[in-house]
């Protein structure tokens, strides 16, 4: 069975970012998350359907 679970420095690396920045992006509710306690975890299915919709918004927004 696949883990679909992912930490923040695992989306972080899949993100391509630092993970200080998606703890920024958690705080300022930028990015969908759940937590277990005080632990920050993310849904690869979720993450995958946000970074859609941000480059749905791209796209929209340079069509015009």
């Amino acid at each position: 069975m696949t883990r679909n679970t992912l930490t923040v420095q695992e989306t972080a690396d899949y993100l391509g970012v630092h993970h200080d920045t998606i703890y920024t992006m958690v705080r300022e509710k930028q990015i969908p998350h759940f937590r277990v306690r005080n632990r920050i975890f993310f849904t690869k299915h979720n993450i995958d359907a946000w970074i859609e919709a941000q480059e749905q918004a791209i796209m929209k927004e340079a069509i015009g």
